[in-house]
């Protein structure tokens, strides 16, 4: 049995975790961004859409405890500190694979450019939200895709194999491009309109003229990814998108989350990335909308970390 590693201590890893840890494996969460040499045991709980709270026991430790990290490195820290992350980890994990928990476009890019052996990529259709230091509220909306940027599919399959459980599925999924893209423009949506009308998810399923906006940015998103050669249909991410704001009503996107906890957010990597990629095209009017809610919520952000 394979050793799992959590980089990231948000409300996915602990989540996470906790699942792993009552399925009997070998568990341990690193606090990525810190180095202060600490390591202890926390205790965790998850509570489940049907009040069922689930518990255990996971042992935490900074980076830099580690001279070498063997086994599974699941990666669920925000996306905006992958090119340090990359470098501190190369010289630890030898070959062990990476399997990242991200959201946005380009967040493998990192990894590769470090020369990372095995690197895996899951798009997560579940939502949890930290409700205070020891607990988070954990919603499953359908089984997570993982894919291949670097491996083998029978490596993949061993991966897939050991983080499922019956909390948090995973399932393997050889062209994952398209479920990418489509995940990552949702996330424009939920995670530039819902913190700034300071609003959880089930907004749009609740408010036409919310999904109206959906629709516009969606649309435009679509714009660049046919430029890329990415054919995805603006009706099914419609769909998706009332199906997972139906799903998780109630409940807050990451990026307000972060916002509200005086955090950087993983804007740069969704409606931001769209709008580079759009620049580099030669098609930035095209996308005026994505960007303007995109920078908006950057600048919230900011101000929040400022405390101005």
């Amino acid at each position: 049995m394979e050793h799992i590693y959590i980089v990231g201590l948000g409300a996915i890893s602990r989540a996470l975790a906790v699942f792993l840890r009552l399925s009997g494996k070998r568990v341990t969460i690193i606090r990525g961004s810190l180095n202060d040499g600490s390591y202890k045991s926390a205790h965790f709980s998850a509570r489940m859409p049907d009040g069922t709270v689930l518990e255990a026991e996971v042992t935490v430790a900074a980076l830099n405890t580690f001279s070498a990290i063997d086994g599974i490195i699941v990666v669920a820290s925000k996306s905006y500190a992958n090119k340090q992350l990359a470098i501190d980890l190369k010289e630890k994990i030898g070959n062990s694979p990476i399997v990242l928990l991200q959201n946005g476009l380009g967040i493998e890019q990192p990894f590769v450019e470090q020369n990372f052996q095995e690197i895996y990529r899951a798009v997560l259709f579940v939502t949890s939200q930290v409700i205070d230091d020891a607990t988070v509220q954990f919603r499953p909306v359908a089984a997570c895709p993982v894919g291949i940027e670097r491996g083998s599919m029978e490596n993949l399959s061993k991966i897939v194999s050991q983080l499922t459980t019956p909390q948090f599925i995973f399932e393997t999924k050889a062209h994952l491009k398209n479920i990418i893209w489509k995940k990552a423009i949702i996330n424009c949506v939920f995670n530039s309109v819902c913190p700034l009308l300071e609003v959880d998810n089930g907004i749009f399923s609740r408010s036409p003229h919310a999904m109206q906006i959906a629709r516009r940015i969606i649309s435009e998103c679509l714009s660049i990814a046919h430029h890329k050669e990415i054919w995805l249909v603006q009706k099914d991410i419609e769909d998706s998108l009332l199906e997972i704001s139906f799903a998780s009503d109630g409940q807050l996107i990451s990026t307000l989350q972060d916002i509200r906890r005086q955090r950087n957010t993983e804007i740069d990597t969704l409606n931001l990335e769209i709008a580079r990629m759009a620049e580099g095209l030669g098609k930035s009017e095209a996308v005026r909308e994505t960007k303007l809610l995109g920078e908006l919520t950057k600048m919230k952000a900011q101000i929040c970390l400022s405390g101005r």
